[in-house]
């Protein structure tokens, strides 16, 4: 995990800053006010920071910029679990910190914005008027819900991820890759060369739940519903038993599982496996340009489909610097921060880019991430929805008790 510590004089993501906002929330609808409140504050940004492809241009260009232009510190405070950012919120607000609390932005993910949705921890209704919303397009179901939930209002999307299998051709054909039966199949013939990280973690989360899908026959009989225990029993059942079948074949038979997606990234880069899963294929492209990856690595969407999701930016009711708070969400639907993250990162633009103008457009259309990585249409012509925050739980603790723990 590439830590962001001490890289610049303007970004540290060893400590949390002392507030320097307070008071009345700034109205969002009045930019050259709260521009002129977030002068000057130290905006605390908690969020994994496992990702070097974000970790790059977040150090390089967000930071600057913010300071720059705005007059706002950006302070990252990397967290290994999302929930402990969205805890320390809960935890200030039954302390009686409105307008001080210490956290200012989240890098949320679905099942914790329920959470926060539920206790009234978010800020709401700025999305909409950011400067830049012009560019997203908030009535499309991947930006208007997180894993079921409405968005309302709440969090700001930022980035847009597609899942995907990354596989060594010289070790699979695409016919291993064509669906996830024929992935099985070759795992069980070459054991050892496939796994998963075990859930919760995200990406392992996601794998599981690709599994369902495909285990469900239908992707309709899930997606877009909300969680019903008697559709997911039956599921439940054939999955865990289809994923117990598989476990031998596993990396290291499945005794045990890696506990991140670095550490099964790693995995892939010494040789130790030949294919995995991910949420950011477009990172793919860098990994082979610098020799961490073999140069036959390439992607492809399985039968079934690949999950899609969009990252939101939430900001919680009781931040401190809220006003620098909403600088960074307008800043990171930016069309030039959106090109930053996709052409060195590989991240894949939430904003709709034929809503730019020409010159714009032809920016993104010549980015070209390699012969590795699937063009943005492949990617997204049989793109899943994330099930509901329901299913979501349900697949991880089922996981655990039925596969893990059996």
């Amino acid at each position: 995990m590439a830590l962001l510590c001490g890289a610049t004089a303007m970004l540290t993501a060893c400590a949390t800053s002392a507030p320097t906002g307070g008071g009345a929330s700034p109205d969002p609808t009045d930019w050259a006010s709260v521009l002129d409140t977030a002068k000057g504050q130290t905006l605390d940004w908690y969020m994994y920071t496992g990702d070097e492809a974000i970790n790059g241009v977040v150090e390089g260009y967000v930071a600057p910029r913010l300071l720059q232009e705005f007059g706002v510190t950006l302070n990252v405070v990397g967290v290994a679990d999302t929930a402990d950012a969205v805890n320390k919120v809960l935890a200030e607000r039954q302390a009686g910190r409105a307008g001080s609390g210490t956290v200012d932005a989240i890098w949320i993910n679905g099942e914790n914005f329920a959470t926060g949705q539920q206790a009234d921890l978010w800020a709401c209704g700025y999305p909409e008027v950011l400067p830049n919303a012009q560019y997203v397009d908030l009535t499309a179901p991947v930006v208007a819900t997180d894993f079921g939930v409405p968005v309302d209002g709440c969090e700001a999307a930022w980035q847009q991820a597609n899942s995907a299998l990354v596989y060594d051709s010289a070790r699979l054909t695409p016919a291993d890759v064509i669906s996830l039966t024929a992935l099985e199949d070759w795992a069980r013939a070459n054991p050892g060369q496939f796994t998963y990280p075990a859930p919760p973690d995200f990406t392992g989360s996601m794998a599981v739940r690709t599994f369902l899908y495909d285990t469900a026959g239908d992707p309709a009989m899930l997606a877009g519903s909300t969680y019903d225990a008697a559709t997911f029993a039956p599921l439940a059942d054939r999955l865990w038993a289809r994923l117990d079948a598989l476990e031998p074949a596993l990396w290291r038979g499945g005794e045990t599982y890696p506990t991140s997606q670095d550490a099964v990234e790693q995995l892939y880069a010494t040789g130790e496996i030949a294919a995995y899963l991910t949420y950011g294929p477009g990172t793919v492209a860098a990994k082979v340009a610098d020799g961490a990856f073999p140069a036959t690595t390439r992607t492809a969407v399985p039968g079934v489909g690949n999950i899609a999701n969009t990252s939101y930016l939430a900001i919680p009711a009781d931040a401190a610097d809220q006003a620098a708070a909403l600088v960074l969400a307008n800043l990171l639907q930016d069309p030039q921060t959106q090109l930053r993250f996709y052409a060195e990162g590989g991240i894949y633009p939430v904003i709709d880019i034929n809503r730019l103008a020409a010159p714009e457009r032809a920016e993104f259309d010549a980015v070209v991430l390699g012969q590795s990585v699937l063009s943005l249409d492949e990617l997204t012509a049989r793109a899943l929805p994330e099930l509901d925050t329901g299913y979501a739980t349900a697949v991880e603790d089922g996981w655990t008790a039925a596969v893990l723990q059996r």
